[in-house]
This record gives structure tokens, sequence and C-alpha cells, in this order.
């Protein structure tokens, strides 16, 4: 299983247009140091991917990815890109839909309340539809019933990212955060529904799994067992402590009340990772994260724990 790591960074980016904090006055002085929108690809089978949540910086993650460029010959428009993961509604994982517009035809896998979000209270269906063929496939969670165009099921819990790929994917529901654009939305009562989740991704023909949770606003036993299993494990490290969005100014609440673990503290998310077997990623890192300058002292910290931070580009192969 290849992936590609598209983007590492939460909200905004590094640095974030309307901001002038420590990491993004750093990343503009040091352009090496930004990142985009958290984003992963994965090859699904050869010369078909899939990129996991669709950001403002699709355009220019793809043009950085040469796997994910398009080929010279007959075709000059065929892409390798099939189609979109969501893990979320949230708009800095879903606004890079509109993008592709471009696109003669691909898919969208997600759990049915960020389907009818995207599609329906965003409007994307709608405005997409006139462009670009949209397949709307149901993410397979644990619950999820069976049934044409749905994936999973009580008895399979994970299917083929495309038609006889060796990938396949499922999902681990971690949250009920909702996006502010549709904080009237009801909470999901159906088994198998879910605002956030962490995705698995299982490679059948070598076994190797990894799981993918760049929002995490709880920590649950499925998502304990899950990582518990898994290869490698990237997931959510937006703040470093509970504190920062308030002490930075950039909220008025904590990082877990914004729907982020935080790193460290007492639930914080390291404690966690140093525990597991695979190798361990942060993504999603915050432009207040002092994380973003790659010669912060808490670096030394991860490493002593054997936790990396995840960089824009990172190729991973299991």
């Amino acid at each position: 299983m290849l992936l590609k790591v598209l983007g590492t960074a939460a909200g905004g980016g590094v640095p974030q247009w309307n901001c002038a904090c420590r990491g993004c006055a750093g990343a503009r002085a040091h352009p090496e140091r930004r990142r985009r929108h958290a984003s992963l690809a994965v090859e699904a089978a050869p010369g078909r991917w899939y990129v996991i949540n669709a950001t403002p910086d699709i355009a220019d993650q793809i043009e950085r990815c040469p796997a994910l460029h398009p080929r010279p010959g007959t075709d000059p428009r065929r892409t390798p890109l099939a189609g979109v993961v969501l893990t979320d509604a949230e708009l800095d994982h879903t606004l890079g839909l509109a993008r592709l517009r471009e696109a003669e035809r691909f898919e969208v896998i997600a759990a049915d309340p960020v389907r009818d979000a995207v599609r329906d209270r965003q409007g994307l269906g709608e405005l997409l539809a006139p462009y670009a063929d949209v397949t709307w496939r149901r993410l397979p969670l644990p619950g999820s019933p069976a049934g044409p165009g749905v994936a999973g099921g009580p008895d399979s819990p994970d299917e083929p990212l495309t038609p006889g790929s060796t990938v396949h994917v499922g999902a681990v529901p971690v949250s009920g955060k909702h996006p502010r654009y549709a904080a009237s939305a009801p909470q999901p009562t159906s088994p198998g529904a879910s605002w956030v989740v962490a995705l698995r991704l299982t490679d059948r023909a070598t076994g190797r799994t990894l799981v993918y949770a760049p929002a995490l606003g709880a920590w649950p036993d499925a998502l304990q067992a899950a990582v518990a299993e898994a290869d490698c494990v990237i997931v959510d490290g937006t703040f470093w402590d509970d504190e920062e969005p308030r002490a930075t100014g950039c909220s008025d609440r904590t990082a877990t009340a914004m729907g982020h673990l935080p790193i460290t503290g007492p639930n914080g998310t390291a404690r966690r990772l140093a525990g597991l077997p695979g190798r361990r990623l942060y993504t999603h890192l915050n432009n207040t994260n002092p994380l973003v300058d790659p010669d912060a002292p808490q670096h030394k910290e991860l490493i002593r724990l054997g936790i990396e931070v995840a960089a824009d580009g990172t190729e991973i192969v299991l």
C-alpha cells in the first residue's frame, strides 16, 4: 500500500492568510516551513488514487504529487484521481470538491451525515452535477446496512476502495461534532452514522493497516482497538496542549472544547501513541502549535517517545 502525505496543517494552513502569529510569521520568513491543509493520497490500484479529504489546497497538492498527474496520451484529460474519502464535513476538508469540477467523473465516499451536509447543505451536489458525474458512496461503518450503493454492513466493516483493489477502507466513529454551517442538523441515530471518523485502510495482499484520524475529539475504545493493531497511525496534532487556543488568543475555548484532543496533558494523545507498536505520526497542526517550528524543543519530547511529526510530501509504504 502506497500513501502520500499531501498536507499536514489544520484549518487555514501555515501560514494562514490573515494571521501574523509566530508560526505564520516563521513560515513566511522560511517558506520551507509552509504546511498545506491536512490530506493523504492512497493508491487503490495501479494508476488509480483516492484522496482523503478535499482541501482548499487540492489543486496545488495534486501538482506537487506527480503520481496524481494526468498522463500524456490519447486522452490527455484522463486523471489517476478516482475519488475522495471524507473523514468529516468541515469546510477545510470539503471545499476542494468544487475544485474537482473539471473531472469527467469521481466518487465521494462519506458517512451519511457528512454526505448529506456536503451534498445538500453546502449544495455541492447541485453545484457539481452540471460539470461532473459524481457518485456519492456510503462510507463503511460498523452496523451500516448492506444494499445497492452501500459499502460495508454488519458482517463487512470495510470494502475495496475500487473494484478489484486489495486496499480496503473502513472507519471508526470518533466524534459527533458538527461543522458550524450544519449546527442545526440532528445527531445521527442510525447504526453506522457519525459526523467524524477515523479511517482504517487495510491492504489485504500484505495484511498491513493504516489508521488516519486528522480530527479527534475523543478516543473511544474502538479507536484504541484499531490503532493497537495498525502498522502506522497518523492522528490529530492540532494543538500541543489544551490551553493553547486560549493562551495564543486564537479562541476562547480549550483544544478539547474545539473538538481536538491535545498532544500533551492528562487527556493528551502522546501518552496513548507512546505505547503503540507501529509507526506513529502527527498531522493537522494548527499555526499556533510550536511544532510548526522545526527547531522547537517540543520535537525532542516526541522523539523520545518514538513519535514523528509528518511533513508535507512524506511517502509511506506499507
